[in-house]
């Protein structure tokens, strides 16, 4: 451990680092909390045998030592006369009075403070004088995005450690050299000063001869990337003394530290995917030690990293995720729920633990938290109706946060999964005054999602059909491109389809044939969602048996309204299934809808909208529409019970039905 003197470097102020800055040493007084911790302190540093490197601080409190016995000392004398007695405890007093140090620059509140109190001191280990540049820049850094204050940077004890750190790095230890150099970048220093200059030189000396230890190799990554980019040369070096080095002599500060310094050099993900599934393995054995930060930060590398294989990894975060939801900043809770979206996780016990913090802070909640909870149910189905009712109550009180992307992001879920909250009046009439008065600085093709949102949930934007179906908007719609995306295609299609079934009193402009679709169900983007293979063979075969036939029944059947039908059957004026290939004489058509689980909501049997808005237009066109439920299939235990269940389906619900 190694010492940082100041006397002799006071003098050279006017050649310091801060261009302009004035030396004006002052004593600060010393108060009774000054007093307390330097009784601490004292023993400790004082009793340390001379090194080549401290730092001393004169002022009058640090002349003598108040020993326990109550007799007044010279600091030098107890020096040399006690050092064979403090030798025995030194590593004791080591420990203990780190523990002091830091507990008591934890507790102060301000840079100014802490500056006066190590100027109280006579003798300071440079590990400690980094350990308070440290302190100071995380204050700092918690009062304002920039710049330390003036008065800070010219203080004459925090220019003086500089310069010492400045003039005599050789001499720090690798903690006392890479915590230093971790605080000054981190307080803006100018990366072209010799100051970040000299330290950056030293710390690269020391690791081209292997010196610096796995904690102070991931400090000084850290730090090399803040100053230099993650392109810096040194880098790789690090990485490859990191590789060499035994998972287990990590800490789990050490690991995330890692996490962090690879999430740089994502173009490097190949090369280093050996030594990232190591860390994946290993990280399992820390998950319990993390702190909630830790945990969204290690979620965030992964996405960035791409460990799509590391999932082993990721559901066991997620289940301490659920126990850690009301400790996370909304910051973090949003990169949580990004990386749970990126990885498709979902668990019960974390969606009851986000709807009672939804529900207990829905006022404290940003709104592009909001967004992210609304994202996340929707990428994974969820119809958590607690959530949904509590930010739907937000977004009528508070509507005026949310920005357009946001306000679309807010809306699509209750559109998706097919849901009005009680407060749909208030809701969607809150939503048309604002379209009304701010549609311009909505985005075309968000606006049309938004709108199209609404429609399948029976909200139609009938006072804006008018405006999606005109030619200018069509152009906006279109922007730069050739021709309009199959996605825009696909809304606009479906919208004109519900003007016309579910808004008879529409007499507005109409969707020009060029920009209608043929059908719903494509590859790109689906507004249907295909039929389980499955689950459709057992349906086909009871169908057999039922009516005697194959020729009895069509499958997917792609109608002039561009909805895909599972199994369409025709019937005569009196009630007989006829055969498909039959054109004369039809007189109703039944229209089967095999509903896989895909089809509903996450763990529920309630259908998405898109699903419920086919069969509502089905209806309309004139299909007799029976929904053939899975969950219902699943209970039959035979051919026979499925049978007697289509018979029943079919035949009960139709008395005009005939075999």
């Amino acid at each position: 451990m190694a010492l940082i003197t100041l006397r002799r470097n006071l003098c050279h102020l006017s050649d310091f680092w801060l261009h302009g800055a004035l030396a004006a040493v002052k004593n600060p007084p010393v108060n009774h909390f000054h007093k307390v911790v330097k009784e601490h302190l004292c023993p400790w540093v004082c009793s340390l045998q001379p090194e080549p490197f401290r730092v001393r601080f004169h002022h009058p409190c640090c002349k003598t030592f108040h020993s326990e016995n109550g007799n007044n000392h010279p600091v030098s004398e107890l020096v040399y006369s006690e050092v064979h007695d403090w030798d025995k405890l030194e590593g004791n007093l080591k420990r203990v009075d780190e523990q002091i140090f830091y507990k008591t620059l934890n507790n102060m509140s301000s840079s100014e403070e802490v500056l006066s109190f190590i100027s109280t001191l006579q003798t300071l280990p440079d590990t400690l004088a980094a350990g308070a540049l440290q302190r100071i820049c995380e204050m700092e850094k918690n009062h304002s995005d920039q710049r330390p204050p003036k008065e800070i940077l010219e203080n004459s004890v925090f220019r003086a450690l500089c310069v010492q750190f400045e003039q005599e790095p050789s001499n720090l230890s690798n903690t006392g050299l890479v915590t230093a150099l971790q605080a000054l970048i981190l307080l803006c220093v100018d990366p072209q000063s010799s100051l970040l200059l000299n330290l950056v030189a030293e710390c690269q000396h020391r690791l081209r001869r292997s010196d610096l230890g796995i904690h102070n190799l991931c400090i000084l990554g850290e730090s090399l990337i803040k100053l230099q980019g993650p392109g810096c040369g040194t880098l790789e070096l690090i990485i490859d003394q990191l590789q060499g080095e035994k998972l287990e002599k990590f800490t789990h500060q050490d690991i995330m530290a890692l996490y962090r310094i690879l999430q740089t050099c994502t173009e490097k993900v190949d090369q280093y995917q050996t030594f990232l599934n190591k860390i994946n393995k290993f990280s399992l054995s820390i998950v319990s030690n993390l702190s909630p930060k830790s945990i969204s930060e290690m979620l965030t590398a992964l996405v960035v990293l791409d460990q799509t294989q590391a999932l082993s990894l990721v559901i066991k975060l997620g289940k301490y995720v659920a126990r850690y939801i009301p400790h996370f900043t909304n910051e973090e809770l949003g990169k949580v729920l990004e990386a749970f979206i990126y990885f498709g996780y979902s668990d019960i016990f974390f969606t009851d633990a986000l709807e009672q913090h939804v529900t207990s802070l829905c006022v404290s909640l940003d709104p592009e938290t909001i967004s992210k909870v609304m994202e996340y149910c929707t990428s994974k189905l969820i119809l958590s109706k607690p959530i949904l009712n509590t930010v739907a109550e937000i977004f009528v009180c508070q509507s005026e946060n949310f920005s357009p992307s946001q306000i679309s992001e807010l809306i699509e879920p209750f559109g998706k999964l097919n849901h009005l909250p009680p407060n749909a009046s208030a809701l969607f009439r809150k939503l048309e005054n604002m379209l009304l008065t701010h549609s311009n600085y909505f985005p075309p093709k968000t606006l049309l999602k938004l709108l199209h949102s609404c429609s399948l949930i029976e909200c139609h934007p009938v006072n804006f059909m008018a405006k999606i179906f005109s030619p200018y908007f069509l152009q906006q719609l279109q922007g730069e491109e050739s021709c309009l995306d199959r996605v825009c295609l696909v809304q606009l299609t479906q919208l004109f389809l519900t003007s016309v079934l579910e808004c008879p009193f529409y007499k507005g402009p109409k969707l020009l044939p060029q920009f209608q679709v043929k059908s719903f169900l494509t590859p790109c983007y689906s507004l249907e969602t295909p039929v389980d293979f499955q689950l459709y063979k057992s349906v086909m075969f009871g169908l057999i048996d039922l009516l005697g036939g194959r020729m009895y029944f069509a499958s997917k059947v792609l109608t002039p309204y561009c909805y895909t039908i599972d199994v369409e059957l025709k019937l005569d004026e009196e009630g007989f299934v006829l055969p498909f290939k039959v054109h004369e004489d039809v007189h109703k058509r039944v229209a089967l809808c095999i509903d896989g689980p895909e089809r509903f909501c996450l763990n529920s049997r309630h259908l998405l909208g898109k699903e419920a808005i086919k069969q509502r237009h089905l209806h309309l066109l004139g299909y007799q529409v029976v929904q053939i439920p899975y969950y219902e299939i699943e209970m039959l235990k035979s051919k026979h019970e499925l049978v007697e269940y289509l018979q029943t389906k079919l035949f009960s619900q139709n008395a005009d039905v005939h075999c």
